[in-house]
């Protein structure tokens, strides 16, 4: 029997001469205190998300303001910076390092059987990873452990087209519906005379409200609530591609025809229309409301980002010789966005010029390793960095599977590839 929150042992305990274990929640603040000054600034920071008690241990003894002044003074005003100022100083050296990782550091790479079929999708919030599009189920995935948390099942007669989650939910565009899975597996389909659209092509879910891009050129939304089509907007002359929302109510898409529209979610006018210049359909998009830009990428390999405040270009430059698929950025980073296509070079770009910092693919030279727990079989191998000059078509495939999605976290990527598989991509610096 474990001791009580005081620490002490139970008579039954005492009687058979039995040690009990301590709990941590035992140790007092100055145990703890000693314990947490070995440890560096992240993991410290990871310490105080972990409970309260630990919360007010750190910031009673003032830990993260003395080592944030030891190791960063360059970072403050002085020693006597606030909490506020430290919290962004946090931050801003977060991002900085989470960069720096993607640009620099050692690649491992853990890959694990998600599907029975091949999927192309993925999303990644709060730790959770969600994948499907292509299998009958979508699985959400806790990347500590790669443990298979929940599953939905999608119906026979119809097939996944896109999906996103938040905390509570899951919404999906199955066929030519709407359909809602509760965390707790409970599925809802919206009712019939308001579900149905035109071919839809992709959706994202910003809380309460759904946006399909369809076929016929329209976005509709959805109000997750009412369970009502609320708006269908004009976007395009041809099919919408693929969609972004914005904080600040704007529906963002990309055509076939390689035009993107800016709309107003709610008063339904057309804000702007940005063009590439290569005139080949925009295949992925990603909205930065930290720094408001724009990112595209076409079926020709290039890349393009607009300020949305000025509506001005700022670059545009070939980032592959084939399409890309997916680009993506960690909330909060205004320096670094990942791009992955079918030629399987995961790609990492300056945000504010579009230079490409880093390219990196599978490390087919060496051996991958395997461990089985209770969870499946994690297979453990290497990436590695090519430079500017490497010629990508002599690279085996096995060493760089189109990405069909990718996710971005602190520190690393998930990408998806039209297989069974499941890949996290993990920089360390």
């Amino acid at each position: 029997m474990e001791p009580g929150p005081s620490g002490s042992s139970s008579p039954t305990s005492k009687r058979n001469g039995v040690r009990a274990r301590t709990r941590i929640g035992s140790l007092d603040h100055d145990i703890l205190h000693i314990i947490f000054s070995f440890l560096n600034i992240f993991d410290l920071v990871r310490c105080t998300v972990v409970c309260k008690s630990w919360n007010a241990v750190v910031s009673r003894s003032k830990l993260l303001h003395y080592k944030m002044w030891q190791n960063y003074s360059e970072f403050f005003n002085d020693s006597n910076s606030s909490r506020r100022e430290l919290n962004l100083s946090l931050e801003e050296l977060a991002m900085m390092h989470h960069s720096l990782s993607l640009q620099q550091g050692r690649i491992d790479i853990d890959q694990w059987r998600g599907h029975s079929v091949g999927i192309d999708q993925c999303r990644m919030k709060m730790g959770l990873l969600l994948t499907g599009v292509g299998d009958k189920v979508m699985r959400l995935w806790s990347l500590d452990r790669y443990k298979r948390v929940e599953e939905y099942s999608v119906p026979d007669n119809v097939s996944l087209v896109d999906f996103d989650f938040d905390e509570s939910k899951i919404v999906g565009l199955v066929g030519t519906r709407i359909s809602i899975w509760r965390r707790n597996g409970k599925r809802s389909i919206f009712p019939s005379q308001e579900g149905t659209f035109s071919r839809g092509l992709c959706m994202r879910y910003f809380d309460p409200e759904a946006v399909v891009g369809c076929e016929d050129g329209t976005a509709r939304v959805f109000d997750m609530y009412s369970r009502k089509c609320s708006r269908i907007i004009r976007m395009h002359a041809a099919p919408v591609t693929c969609l972004c929302l914005s904080d600040d109510q704007l529906i963002l898409s990309g055509s076939s025809l390689g035009s993107i529209t800016i709309s107003g979610l709610l008063s339904d006018q057309r804000v702007a229309t940005l063009k590439s210049t290569d005139c080949t359909g925009i295949k992925a998009l990603c909205f930065n409301p930290c720094s408001h830009l724009v990112f595209a990428g076409t079926t020709a390999g290039y890349g393009y980002c607009w300020d949305l405040r000025t509506m001005r270009s700022l670059w545009q430059t070939r980032i592959s010789p084939n399409v890309i698929y997916s680009m993506q950025h960690m909330q909060n980073d205004t320096s670094t966005l990942v791009v992955g296509g079918i030629d399987g070079v995961l790609r990492v770009l300056d945000q504010n010029n579009g230079d490409i910092l880093s390219r990196c693919i599978i490390d087919d030279s060496k051996p991958a390793h395997s461990s089985t727990s209770i969870h499946g079989v994690i297979e453990r191998r290497k990436g590695r960095r090519i430079s500017e000059n490497t010629h990508i078509d002599k690279i085996p495939k096995s060493a760089r599977p189109a990405i069909t999605c990718l996710a971005v976290g602190m520190k690393k990527v998930v990408t998806t590839h039209n297989s069974k598989y499941i890949r996290l991509w993990k920089f360390n610096k």
